[in-house]
C-alpha cells in the first residue's frame, strides 16, 4: 500500500514546476509578441505603398486620356466617375472603389498649384500628418523606388 500512496502523490505537477512553466511562457511571449506586431505594422506599410502605386497608375491613365491630372476638388473620385467638363474621360480607372488605407483611412490626393504634379498619401496608423514608426506618412515621395 505504501507504493500506491507514493505513486498517488507523485502524479501531477508541483506549484514550483507550474510557476517555472508560466515564467517561461511569459518570457517567450515577451519576445515574440513585439516582433509579431512590428511585422504586422511593416506589412500594412507595404500594402499602403502597393495601393498608392496602383492609384498612381490609375491617375496617370486618367492624365493620358483627359490631358491633365484630376483637380484637387475632384480628387481620387475622378477615377470612378467623370467630373464635369471631362469629355475625354475613359474610366472608370479602378475596378473596385477607391480603397481605404490599411488603417481604414482615406488616401489623401494633393495637386501642385500649377496642376502638373500630384501626390497620394496615407497618414499612417494615427491618421494624422507626420508621425514616426507606424504613424509615419506614406506617399509617392517616400515610397522606395
Amino acid at each position: 500500500m505504501a507504493r500506491d500512496r507514493r505513486s498517488h502523490h507523485s502524479s501531477g505537477f508541483t506549484l514550483l514546476e507550474l510557476l517555472v512553466v508560466v515564467v517561461i511562457i511569459g518570457l517567450l511571449a515577451g519576445l515574440v509578441v513585439p516582433r509579431y506586431f512590428d511585422t504586422v505594422g511593416k506589412s500594412k506599410a507595404k500594402i499602403a505603398r502597393a495601393q498608392i502605386d496602383a492609384l498612381e497608375k490609375a491617375v496617370e491613365q486618367y492624365r493620358l486620356d483627359v490631358g491633365r491630372l484630376p483637380t484637387a476638388d475632384a480628387g481620387l473620385s475622378a477615377l470612378l466617375t467623370a467630373p464635369p467638363g471631362t469629355p475625354k474621360w475613359q474610366g472608370p480607372y479602378l475596378k473596385k472603389g477607391v480603397p481605404l488605407d490599411p488603417w481604414g483611412n482615406a488616401y489623401v490626393y494633393t495637386l501642385s498649384p500649377d496642376g502638373r504634379e500630384m501626390d497620394i498619401l496615407s497618414y499612417g496608423s494615427d491618421g494624422k500628418p507626420g508621425g514616426d514608426g507606424d504613424a509615419s506618412d506614406i506617399s509617392l515621395a517616400t515610397a522606395p523606388q
